[in-house]
C-alpha cells in the first residue's frame, strides 16, 4: 500500500498516490497548448481540448444533435428521447418511473416530514436528509470527511463532487457553449437553456415547462383560477 503523508489516504498503486498528491500540492502538470488552463489529470485535459477542437464525434440517431463525449450522447437520449414516465405528479407534473418515487416526491408539496430525528425535534422529508442531519448535528453515522477543509458528507459521491471544487476542475462540459461544471446535475440544469424539451407539466391545465420552479409558480396561479385550494406558496 502507498500512503499519503499529508492525509493518510492509502492507494494500491504508486501512480494513484502521485495523482492524489497533486490535490495537496496544487500541481497541474497537464497544460493546454491553446490557452492558459492546466489540469492535474490527463483525462481532464483531453476533455477540455474538445472545447478548442470542436470535435463532436458522437451523433444522435434520433435527431441532428452531436456530442463530444459518448456519455453526453447517452444522457441526451435518456432525457430528450426517452418515453414518458408513467407516474406523474398532480402538483407539478414531474414524471417518475415508480409509484414509490412519486410518493416521496409528493412530500415536497404536501409538507409531510415522515423522518424524525431521535435526538431532537427536527423532522425531514427524505431519509437522506435525516442521515445528513444526524451526521452533522449529532455525529451519528458513517461520514466521509474532506481532508482539505474537514467538511463532512453522508455520501461518498457528495464528497467527490466537493473535492472537484477544491481542485478547480469542471469535467462536465456543455457541448453547445463549452461552459464547464463540477457535477452532472449542474450540467443537466444548464443544458435546458439549449433545448426546447419541456418535461414538467401543470397538473391543472396541461401546460409544459422546462424548469420545475417555473411550473410550481404557474400551478399556484392556475389552481386559483380553476377554483382549487392554494396548495403551496413556496417550493424548497
Amino acid at each position: 500500500m502507498f500512503e499519503c503523508t499529508v492525509c493518510g489516504k492509502r492507494f494500491t498503486q504508486s501512480a494513484h498516490l502521485v495523482r492524489h498528491s497533486r490535490i495537496h500540492s496544487g500541481e497541474k502538470p497537464h497544460k493546454c497548448p491553446e490557452c492558459d488552463k492546466a489540469f492535474n489529470r490527463s483525462g481532464y485535459l483531453i476533455t477540455h481540448m474538445r472545447v478548442h477542437t470542436g470535435e463532436k464525434a458522437y451523433k444522435c440517431s434520433l435527431c441532428d444533435k452531436s456530442f463530444s463525449q459518448s456519455s453526453h450522447l447517452q444522457r441526451h437520449k435518456r432525457y430528450v428521447h426517452r418515453h414518458r414516465r408513467p407516474f406523474d405528479c398532480f402538483y407539478c407534473g414531474m414524471m417518475f418511473k415508480s409509484s414509490h418515487e412519486l410518493r416521496r416526491h409528493v412530500y415536497t408539496h404536501t409538507g409531510a416530514k415522515p423522518y424524525s430525528c431521535r435526538h431532537c425535534s427536527d423532522c425531514f422529508t427524505h431519509l437522506n436528509t435525516l442521515k445528513a442531519h444526524l451526521l452533522k448535528s449529532h455525529n451519528e453515522g458513517t461520514g466521509f470527511t474532506c481532508h482539505i477543509c474537514q467538511k463532512k458528507f453522508s455520501h461518498s459521491g457528495k464528497l467527490k463532487e466537493h473535492l472537484l471544487r477544491h481542485e478547480g476542475v469542471k469535467p462536465y462540459v456543455c457541448d453547445d457553449c463549452s461552459k464547464g461544471f463540477c457535477t452532472a446535475t449542474e450540467l443537466r440544469s444548464h443544458q435546458l437553456k439549449h433545448t426546447d424539451y419541456k418535461q414538467f407539466c401543470c397538473g391543472s391545465c396541461g401546460k409544459y415547462f422546462k424548469r420545475k420552479d417555473k411550473v410550481v409558480r404557474h400551478f399556484n396561479r392556475c389552481s386559483v383560477k380553476l377554483g382549487y385550494v392554494h396548495i403551496f406558496a413556496k417550493q424548497d
